[in-house]
């Protein structure tokens, strides 16, 4: 019976922290989300205003509120392969108070949940003869382990709990036949944003919001591979599992305009522009691997390590453009487009320290080539109309489109000379390609209260890769995760009760 290794991973300077490029870029993904009545029209409200969720768009929205107003908003979310769950998605409220006789100052306070990470993905697929395992040893063989930053967790598992390495034998590695992969993720991004905004003469708006940010995010990955020996006889399988919790705040700005172009015309623009959100967040993960291998073949059953650390991310500069306008009093047409640069997404690594201790942060270079290769500029086109069928009923529709983040090109590199690298406890990756979101929904007003539902439908494709490709001298040395189709549906329910006084 083999034994039971228990890794203590140690870097040579415990001061530097930064994480990589694709788990930086889940966290700054948002979702379209807030009150249904801004759902159902597909976002496109950053014009047209008087809604609470355009506190975190465009802020002069709120300036366009004549009553003060509470919202409250919840609803169901079922993404693939999940269970549709509860979600309290929004509450929020605006204190009006008029400042003359044509102007209006606003105060607002609105929480929504930016993200939700709720969902399952998994696959499997054929190996072609590739493996982690054999991955960490192509590593071995280039000499990327001579920079203590290339060694991931998922490697320093491979090598002592499989026994890659010897001293006088060099490496040897297992190549796989095939594997199942799955992955759980839970939690979200919530932001609470502060806004103050007014209006000149009803025909310029102006509004200022400050966001405040939390995340909560876990992640369970199983992933299993098949393998047999040098003369081509199956010896039996490994499993890596691992548990990784992110959790943090962050901090940005927002702030927009709003204006009447054309006197006596309904017709508005508006422009809004969003700082980075200046994460401080704290990781930590649990990993082991089994070694269900063949008794001749290994070093030891299991092994395990995990680690805990702070670091910092901030997220690219946002820019929009939007236009809107009421025809009679029956229908409201809105549209906006939203620009930001996810391939200037930064990773900071801290000088020492907690990242809530004042401590300096730079950025990784490193990993920043990289997030330049494997990330995109962002584009966000939202289009949506309101008709009211009566002064009290209302339909909505909408379409909201985002481009890319990722490049098809891009991939998770393991053998960068980072901390981020240094990290990673999993190996896998997903280029997802764009977003298409379709919304429908519906509104009554019932004197002072008003209620209103909306379902979302997302979809969004994507490549899944089990680890990076390694290409050798030969074929016979190659190591390359092909990538496999999959998608990422979702389904969401919300419904809104506001009161206006």
């Amino acid at each position: 019976m083999k034994k039971i290794f228990i890794g203590a991973m140690l870097l040579a300077s415990m001061s530097a922290f930064a994480q990589e490029t694709y788990q930086n870029a889940e966290i700054a993904t948002e979702d379209l989300n807030g009150t249904a009545r801004y759902i159902g029209m597909g976002g496109a409200m950053e014009a047209l205003g008087a809604d609470i969720s355009t506190i975190g768009t465009n802020p002069a929205g709120v300036g366009m509120f004549r009553r003060s107003q509470v919202s409250v908003s919840a609803g169901l979310v079922s993404p693939k392969n999940d269970d549709a769950r509860m979600s309290f998605d929004q509450i929020g409220f605006v204190w009006s108070q008029r400042m003359g006789e044509r102007s209006y100052m606003n105060l607002g306070f609105n929480y929504h949940k930016n993200r939700n990470f709720n969902g399952i993905l998994s696959t499997a697929d054929k190996l072609y003869n590739a493996s982690q395992n054999k991955l960490t040893a192509a590593k071995g063989y280039e000499g990327v382990f001579d920079y203590d930053n290339c060694y991931t967790q998922v490697d320093y598992l491979n090598e002592n709990t499989l026994g890659l390495y010897d001293e006088f034998d060099g490496w040897t590695f297992y190549e796989g036949t095939d594997y199942v992969f799955s992955k759980e993720t839970r939690g979200y991004v919530g932001e609470y944003d502060f806004n103050i905004s007014g209006n000149i003469s009803d025909r310029v708006y102006l509004g200022l919001t400050m966001g405040l940010k939390d995340i909560s995010y876990d992640s369970w990955t199983n992933y299993t591979e098949n393998l047999y020996n040098y003369v081509g006889t199956g010896i039996g399988s490994v499993n890596l599992q691992d548990h990784r919790r992110i959790s943090g705040n962050g901090v940005n700005v927002k702030a927009g305009i709003i204006v009447f172009p054309i006197e006596d015309s309904s017709f508005r623009i508006g422009a809004n522009v969003a700082t980075p959100t200046w994460y401080d967040l704290t990781t930590s993960n649990y990993t082991k691997l089994y070694n269900n291998l063949d008794k001749e073949y290994g070093a030891y059953d299991t092994g395990s390590n995990d680690e805990n650390y702070d670091y910092r991310v901030f997220t690219p500069w946002k820019f929009g453009l939007s236009a809107g306008m009421t025809v009679g009093t029956q229908l409201a047409l809105g549209a906006s487009y939203e620009f930001a640069n996810y391939n200037g997404l930064q990773s900071r690594i801290l000088e020492g320290g907690s990242a809530y201790d004042n401590v300096r942060s730079y950025k990784d270079k490193v990993m920043g080539e990289n997030t330049k290769d494997a990330l995109n500029g962002v584009h966000t086109l939202k289009v949506g109309a309101e008709y009211k069928v009566t002064p009290q009923f209302a339909l909505r529709a909408g379409y909201n489109f985002v481009s890319t983040m990722y490049n098809k090109d891009g991939y998770r590199d393991g053998a960068l000379n980072s901390p981020g690298t240094y990290y990673s406890s999993t190996t896998d990756y997903t280029n997802w390609k764009a977003t298409d979101r379709v919304t429908l929904g519906a509104g009554y007003s019932f004197g002072s209260f008003g209620v209103d539902v909306a379902y979302q439908f997302t979809t969004q494709k994507g490549e899944f890769y089990p680890f990076m490709s390694y290409y050798g001298d030969t074929e016979a040395d190659n190591c390359v995760g092909n990538a496999v189709d999959v998608k990422n549906n979702r389904h969401q329910v919300v419904a809104t009760l506001s009161y206006k006084f």
